[in-house]
């Protein structure tokens, strides 16, 4: 698969605008890819917009947003590449499992269904959101403090509170429960066949510091897709947060992507 005019589909996670992927799109552009950042299903245009209609996302589940994407990718007329972050990079999965994206690249992903998390220091990013049940139905916002402990713990809290005011959105509620309750339910949108043999390249990415998706539940989660014999592949970076596509070290994480990305799909 060559570069020039390969469809790029950026996913973002919960309380990023897709605007975060500015600086992505106009990289993956130079280097010769057709790039798309679509928002969530009922997400507004511009953060501003987004902060002031939080209603416009409430509601929406992991089945939703694939569902979204999926619609949005029939549309491109080629199977894209589909890089995902944080619930984004599940998605990203999902769609790499159900043969609609030809290759995916999961930044600090949640755990996929049967994958226990176990990481203690996700425990304080989930709990002030699920400890009211009424959440699920809601959009949810982060306050900045919250926001620095979730994404920007291994960044200077300037550029953490720089980087809330500038990408952050309340998110759908519903994402987070149904990530925490994977494991309990039959149907849950966490499931993903993880020993599909017919699917796409695969690369897994980790920060070492990251807060709400720890490299042991990352590391977990990839040694369930070795069961196929298709690419897969893991990358960490051990000094990054949660933050790390769009901190001031993201062209780091983004030139390692196209990288692989020209090694997996020429």
């Amino acid at each position: 698969m060559a570069a020039t005019g390969t469809p790029v589909v950026f996913v973002h996670g919960m309380f990023l605008h897709a605007s975060s992927w500015a600086g992505w799109v106009e990289l993956f552009r130079t280097a010769g890819y057709d790039p798309v950042n679509p928002g969530w299903p009922g997400e507004p245009s511009t953060v501003a917009e987004a902060r002031q209609e939080p209603d416009r996302v409430a509601g929406n589940g992991i089945d939703d947003i694939v569902a979204h994407y999926a619609q949005i990718i029939r549309t491109l007329g080629t199977r894209p590449i589909v890089i995902g972050h944080s619930t984004g990079a599940l998605v990203a999965q999902r769609l790499l499992d159900q043969d609609v994206a030809a290759a995916a690249v999961a930044l600090q992903p949640p755990p996929i269904k049967g994958v226990a998390n176990l990481a203690p220091s996700t425990i304080p990013v989930g709990w002030p959101l699920l400890r009211n049940p009424a959440n699920r139905r809601r959009a949810l916002s982060l306050t900045a403090r919250q926001f620095r402990y979730s994404h920007g713990n291994a960044l200077t809290t300037t550029e953490s509170d720089q980087l809330y005011r500038q990408w952050a959105i309340p998110s759908p509620g519903r994402p987070i429960f149904e990530l925490v309750s994977a494991n309990l339910s039959r149907r849950s949108p966490a499931t993903i066949d993880a020993a599909n043999p017919g699917r796409g390249p695969l690369l897994m990415i980790a920060g070492g510091r990251d807060h709400s998706a720890h490299r042991a539940v990352v590391k977990a989660t990839v040694k369930r897709y070795l069961a196929s014999p298709a690419v897969t592949d893991y990358q960490e970076f051990p000094d990054r947060g949660h933050s790390m596509p769009i901190d001031s070290g993201w062209r780091e994480i983004a030139d390692a992507t196209l990288v692989w990305m020209q090694q997996h799909l020429r």
